[in-house]
């Protein structure tokens, strides 16, 4: 293995905005987030660029063209790049429930277009050359169980206007799995959904490990398990097997991944419902052998490197503050995507 140049090595902007909020920890800015991601150096690496999240207080979903000409200066000025976008489609942020009424439906829309807008400008001022916008259907697993056909088919719907709206922008969409969202909340519903939906040229799946992971232990989805209840994480060859059961159905709609640790359970902080938990890289009760697992996700069966994505995103979604504070945090994030790259990348 080599010190490969492939995929680029990106951070998450989210975690210092999500599960933050009055009743939790208060959000960290996007300039001290960007400060911390470029002051990590491992060895003389360091992260290529930034994931952002288009919500305020970080990024307006309506910022103008000279806030978004602002914001490709100072982040091409600190030697970064921008890749994936997030976008706000809940209701708190302004969006509404892709299986909701019209008026939800529209909310929805609105803000696709509205990131797509965003992505095309970043693309056009040369700070993004890669990356998709990330969506999911902003309503819960409860609600879509009292009509799982119906919901389904609705929440089909709204992506495939979704994908229009792409299009038109020279966009690709990635629906994130969790078990907090409905009709996304296994990797068999995941798997069913993006069939159903059928535009594979514009929206794919955006696998992060720590959420996929409690989908193979059938959290909200038992009836898709595939490891058993009380499952011991001491057998970690099983663990291996049923992860690559759960990434080989979905690695085909694969566009956009982040590497994640999980512990095996579920949390929520602040408005954010209860989702697979994100550890650091070195916690002694997180699950996954991040590299090989991560191998799930890049290689195919034969064990082929697959470059179906040009970066890597870390996700620390949910960190207390006081982690993401620490610089050494991001070291110790930076040294295990660099360990994923030199597994499983390419020059």
């Amino acid at each position: 293995m080599s010190n490969h140049t492939f995929p680029a090595l990106h951070n998450a902007m989210w975690p210092g905005l999500v599960g933050k909020g009055p009743d939790s920890e208060p959000p960290i800015s996007l300039d001290t987030m960007l400060a911390l991601t470029c002051a990590a150096n491992v060895d003389g690496v360091k992260f290529d660029g930034v994931d952002l999240f288009l919500s305020l207080p970080h990024t307006d979903i309506d910022s103008t063209d000279d806030d978004l000409k602002k914001l490709a200066d100072d982040i091409g000025g600190r030697g970064l790049r921008v890749g994936s976008m997030v976008a706000p489609v809940w209701g708190p942020t302004g969006g509404g429930s892709a299986m909701g009424d019209d008026a939800e439906q529209e909310k929805f829309l609105t803000q696709v277009r509205k990131a797509c807008r965003i992505g095309k400008r970043l693309r056009e001022l040369g700070v993004r050359k890669y990356g998709v916008v990330r969506i999911d259907s902003a309503d819960s697993p409860a609600h879509w169980a009292a009509d799982p056909e119906g919901n389904t088919k609705r929440i089909a719907g709204t992506f495939r206007k979704a994908c229009d709206i792409a299009q038109e922008y020279g966009e690709r969409l990635a629906a994130e799995g969790e078990i907090c969202w409905a009709a996304m909340h296994s990797w068999r519903q995941n798997v069913r959904l993006l069939e159903m939906v059928g535009r594979p040229e514009t929206l794919g799946f955006q696998a992060d490990m720590a959420h996929t992971m409690l989908f193979t232990l059938g959290y909200n989805a038992p009836e898709d398990a595939l490891l058993p209840e009380g499952f011991d994480f001491a057998d970690q060859a099983k663990l291996a097997d049923a992860y690559r059961t759960m990434a080989r159905a979905l690695r085909p709609w694969m566009i956009d991944f982040h590497v994640a640790q999980n512990d095996g359970t579920v949390k929520g902080s602040g408005s954010h419902d209860k989702t697979g938990r994100h550890c650091q890289p070195a916690d002694p009760n997180g699950r996954l052998d991040i590299v090989r697992d991560a191998g799930a996700w890049l290689r195919d069966d034969a064990g082929n490197i697959t470059k179906a994505v040009q970066h890597i995103c870390w996700d620390g979604c949910m960190f207390s503050n006081d982690v993401m504070m620490n610089p050494q945090t991001w070291n110790d994030v930076l040294r295990t995507m660099i360990a994923v790259r030199k597994a499983h990348g390419w020059s």
